[in-house]
């Protein structure tokens, strides 16, 4: 059972005014509801030795001692910023540089100097008018936290908990002021971020200066209407909840619209163009301009965290910490169906979208990485229905109907997704840029980049051809051979879908099969695929027609459960409607040549693809040297089949697995790493890793360098440990396989998670 959210606060206050002030003395000047919020919430959890403060009304900081928000009033601003190591203004925007000037003369060289203003730029262009650069010591900030009442009898020490503070340090602010102002913060409760000024000043803009220049022209022409009390007393609460914010206080806010004013007028502009869109798609009952629009916005705001490609001030998964706790043994037992398959998901997103005519999907995942592929084509004028428990409608626009994304397309977590779009977005006629989250952004995409200038593309990459990856639109492409160095279905699949659009043939040659759902979903949609043995190719100009699609279950995310039935005594576990690809079926034969009981029940085809159950029961799994014709079909799965390597009775040797060292993390080096951490040694080779099972898994710490199927693998190994396993860094598991934990809870997987995913 949950503890009461009141029982956290009170542990939250125990552990705060346990530590050591960080701050001898603040010096607060503007007692209003933010000021007096951040004084009240110092005194409370002993952030400074003492808090002065000082308000330009005598009575408000007289008041402010009064009710314990501050410790002294101070009767001017010299008192309160003689002897002060921090101070705080907290005034309006407008009056910042007329108080800047009271402070100057009397604030100590190593003090530092904050505000909580909504506009960052013009902060800083008032401190080097008043001190003739920006110092060191200034470190601009501003909380995310407020309400419609004002006034120092409105402050709240909790008015930040759980809110987000943006600090806009300079390059040459010191190190240590950041630090220190960045733990008062989090002292107050706050979640603190960092940015530049000028990104602070648009974000914010979009964000909250633009919503609330809405609400107060929407209630100031709803009042000049005729039957305005009619309007006001009939309101539902979506308008009463929308408006609230032009209870604000004018002044404030007519201080912000001055200072931001040409970040607003921007955002300002962009909204009344797509306002006036509306208008005339309302006018001339255009419902599918409606539908998409109302789409687009319905998913960005449901998944706001992931899918606005700037991210406003939100965190990504780079910033969650989740850990793993994992407790030894156990059984794995029932009957489950895991997730639909990623890579399927993804395509049917890309080739609907493309299609003339309406595109059904069942089964699609609903992953993070997903759906940042839907978004990213709602981002480019598609219209997407759903998704609504793994049923999605997209309303394909044709082969030449994609609109110039509004800013970059954020691809989350996704190589699969980055790969593919570059090749679709090659020979668009608009530019285009494609970023992803922390972890996407290391991984090189260099082996798609090349071929793709070969023909004729123009992609510039960040160093060592990583994201993010700005395409120059407008290219002819013209058709190319591509002898792949390496065997991978996202390169073969980049080039084909560049292929669609190029002058001539593109045709690929894999050294090794790969998994071939692009050519097979192609085919569905009408697209004629030529295959000459290990040679897949395209010719340019046809078109693709919409129709329905039956995504299985991932192969890749069964795995995870294969393995953990085969090496947990007394397991007994059915997987539904698994998909059977025999370019994904590489862990299921290495499984059985290692002596695994897997039965395959209900074999079937659908939609293309064919389709079982599959019952896995515990077996003793012994060591095989792993033929290299299976390594590109079970690439994503190794990280798991090597616990199951780890399990067995003797050496199993993986060689030709090159590709791994560049997924997610490094996964041959990293697997190796968390299996010595557990007590497990391993040889790691340049293209692979021998690993002698037998050994005794021990308990222990792993980290998974937030990669998904690192983190899913270890979680398996507790079947067989003798020890509680922490493994750290887990959150992007949500991007691959949404509902995992519970899932592995529900099969008798003992599993539980700290942090919030």
């Amino acid at each position: 059972m949950p503890l009461p959210r009141r029982w956290y606060q009170r542990v939250r206050e125990a552990e705060l005014t346990a530590r050591e002030p960080v701050f001898r003395r603040v010096a607060v000047i503007g007692l209003g509801l933010i000021g007096g919020s951040l004084a009240s919430a110092m005194r409370k959890y002993r952030l400074a030795g003492t808090v002065v403060g000082f308000d330009r009304k005598a009575e408000d900081a007289a008041l402010g001692v009064e009710l314990g928000v501050i410790d002294e009033a101070a009767e001017s601003v010299e008192q309160a910023v003689q002897g002060s190591d921090l101070i705080v203004l907290a005034v309006p925007v407008r009056a910042t540089r007329a108080v800047l000037e009271q402070v100057q003369p009397f604030l100590a060289e190593d003090a530092l100097l904050t505000d909580v203003g909504s506009t960052k730029s013009s902060f800083v262009a008032d401190v080097e008018a008043v001190f003739g650069t920006l110092p060191a010591t200034v470190i601009p900030g501003h909380p995310i936290a407020g309400s419609e009442k004002s006034g120092i009898r409105a402050a709240n020490p909790e008015l930040f908990a759980h809110h987000k503070v943006i600090l806009t340090p300079a390059d040459s602010a010191i190190p240590s002021g950041v630090s220190r102002l960045t733990a008062l913060w989090e002292g107050t409760g706050a979640t603190v971020l960092t940015m530049s000024v000028a990104y602070h000043d648009e974000v914010l803009a979009a964000t909250s200066h633009l919503p609330h220049l809405i609400a107060f022209s929407l209630v100031d022409t709803l009042a000049g209407e005729d039957e305005n009390m009619d309007i006001f007393r009939y309101a539902a609460g979506g308008f009463r909840d929308f408006t609230r914010i032009a209870a604000s206080d004018p002044v404030m806010w007519h201080d912000i619209f001055l200072s931001n004013r040409d970040a607003v007028l921007r955002v300002i502009d962009h909204f009344t163009q797509d306002l006036d869109q509306l208008r005339s798609a309302i006018a001339a009952g255009d419902g599918a301009t409606l539908l998409r629009v109302f789409s687009r916005a319905k998913a960005a705001r449901e998944h706001f965290s992931k899918m606005l490609s700037g991210q406003a001030y939100v965190t990504n998964n780079s910033d969650k910490q989740v850990t793993f706790l994992m407790q030894p043994g156990g059984s794995v037992r029932g009957d489950i169906r895991v997730p639909g398959d990623k890579s399927m998901s993804h395509r049917s997103i890309m080739l609907g979208a493309l299609a003339e005519g309406i595109t059904e999907v069942k089964g699609f995942l609903e992953g993070e990485d997903s759906l940042a592929t839907l978004q990213a084509f709602r981002d480019m004028g598609v219209t997407i229905e759903g998704p609504e428990d793994g049923f999605v409608r997209i309303h394909g626009v044709g082969m030449n109907g994609l609109q110039a994304p509004r800013g970059p397309l954020y691809l989350g977590n996704s190589g699969t997704a980055m790969r593919l779009f570059a090749g679709l977005l090659a020979a668009q006629p608009f530019d285009s840029e494609l970023s992803g989250d922390t972890s996407l952004s290391k991984r090189p995409m260099g082996r798609v980049a090349d071929p793709l200038r070969a023909m004729g593309a123009v992609i510039d990459t960040a160093e060592g051809g990583r994201p993010p990856l700005k395409i120059r639109g407008g290219q002819h492409l013209t058709g190319i051979h591509y002898d792949m160095p390496v065997a991978s279905a996202q390169v073969k699949s980049c080039l084909l879908l560049a292929g669609l659009y190029a002058e001539g043939v593109t045709s690929v040659t894999e050294p090794a099969p790969t998994r071939d759902h692009t050519e097979r979903m192609l085919q569905g949609f009408g697209y004629h695929v030529h295959r000459d043995g290990a040679t897949a190719s395209v010719t340019g100009g046809g078109k693709l027609t919409g129709g329905a699609i039956d995504v299985p279950a991932d192969i890749s995310s069964a795995a995870f459960f294969l393995v953990a039935a085969s090496i947990a005594p007394d397991s007994d576990l059915t997987l539904r409607h698994v998909g059977m690809n025999p370019t994904r079926v590489g862990v299921i034969n290495i499984l059985r040549q290692m002596g695994a009981d897997i039965e395959v029940l209900e074999e079937r085809v659908i939609g293309g693809e064919p389709v079982a159950d599959l019952r896995v029961r515990s077996a003793s799994l012994k060591g095989i040297d792993i033929p290299e014709d299976q390594v590109p079909l079970a690439i994503d799965e190794f990280p798991v089949l090597f616990i199951a390597a780890a399990c067995a009775e003797g050496r199993t040797v993986l060689r030709g697995a090159e590709e791994l060292r560049v997924k997610e993390s490094d996964r041959i080096q990293v697997m190796a790493d968390g299996l010595a951490a557990l007590g497990v040694e391993t040889t790691v080779t340049p293209d692979g890793i021998i690993i002698d099972g037998g050994q005794t898994i021990g308990g222990g710490t792993v980290e998974s360098h937030e990669d998904h199927r690192i983190s899913m693998s270890f979680a398996v190994a507790s079947l067989r440990a003798n020890g509680p396993i922490r493994i750290n860094d887990c959150a992007n598991v949500a991007t691959s396989f949404p509902g995992f934990v519970e899932l592995a809870k529900q099969t008798g997987i003992q599993i539980s998670t700290e942090g919030v995913q």
